[in-house]
């Protein structure tokens, strides 16, 4: 895997899957390998969200899982491999391992990216992939709400603890425009997203629009640049991608440089 992306925030609800399956479709169709983790291990959402029918399980293939690929993309899952009604009711290690086993005992294959979509929070999973994923930076989703801001500052927070580049945030819900006057109102509150980006020195990425369409395609199974790649949000998301993919490739780790003393 050349990059690893994750995908967070740090509260629900804001639209961090959305996102998460939005950019790993975007950046497969401009040709790139693309992966995409369900890393929320107690509520996953990315089979629904790329169509893929109820009950589908990977195949397994020298001991290892097969991908299940939709819209370019190869996902992994744990709704493929539990039903999605029957939760998980772990505890932290318990779920930590499974996150650990979904990414390393998956046949990914050669990819250009993989796209991780993290749980909400800063708890157990998010430790353990920063801990033993080198990973390339991340994303940071949230709403212009107050409240969401406010967890989505413990987000950055608690990846700069652990070395993580934050690539930037992505403002969801930014406005609502009526579909019957056009009227454009900031529901959620206006210049959050940039005021938090401004504090941490990092880029607002994008300001993505609450629509119909979005909610619509995303219950569908039909990430919205896929099935409508000339919508406005279908523009702005792919503008995100190509943000991050220069982001990551300005910023790869150089080999370490390994000096030997003679004490």
């Amino acid at each position: 895997m050349n990059h690893i992306v994750a995908v967070a925030s740090g509260k629900g609800g804001v639209g961090k899957s959305t996102v998460s399956v939005n950019l790993a479709a975007a950046l497969a169709a401009s040709g790139k390998r693309v992966g995409l983790l369900d890393a929320d291990i107690y509520g996953p959402s990315q089979g629904a969200l790329l169509g893929i029918p109820e009950g589908t399980r990977p195949e397994v293939n020298n001991e290892l899982l097969q991908p299940v690929v939709a819209h370019g993309v190869g996902c992994m899952s744990m709704g493929f491999v539990t039903s999605e009604r029957t939760p998980a009711i772990w505890r932290g290690p318990m779920a930590s391992g499974a996150l650990q086993q979904l990414l390393t005992q998956t046949d990914w294959g050669e990819l250009d990216f993989l796209i991780v979509d993290m749980p909400p929070g800063t708890g157990d999973i998010q430790l353990t992939l920063a801990q033993r994923v080198p990973l390339a930076g991340a994303v940071i989703v949230t709403t212009p709400q107050d409240i969401a801001l406010l967890d989505a500052r413990k987000g950055i927070e608690m990846f700069r603890k652990v070395a993580v580049p934050v690539i930037g945030i992505v403002e969801n819900m930014s406005t609502h425009v009526c579909n019957n006057c056009g009227h454009e109102e900031a529901i959620f509150g206006h210049g959050g997203g940039k005021a938090v980006a401004g504090d941490y020195e990092t880029e607002l990425l994008s300001q993505l629009p609450l629509t119909l369409q979005l909610r619509e395609q995303s219950d569908a199974g039909a990430p919205i640049v896929i099935a409508d790649p000339d919508a406005p949000t279908s523009v702005t998301i792919r503008e995100v991608a190509v943000k991050v993919q220069t982001f990551v490739e300005q910023n790869m780790t150089k080999a370490p440089v390994i000096n030997i003393f003679n004490d």
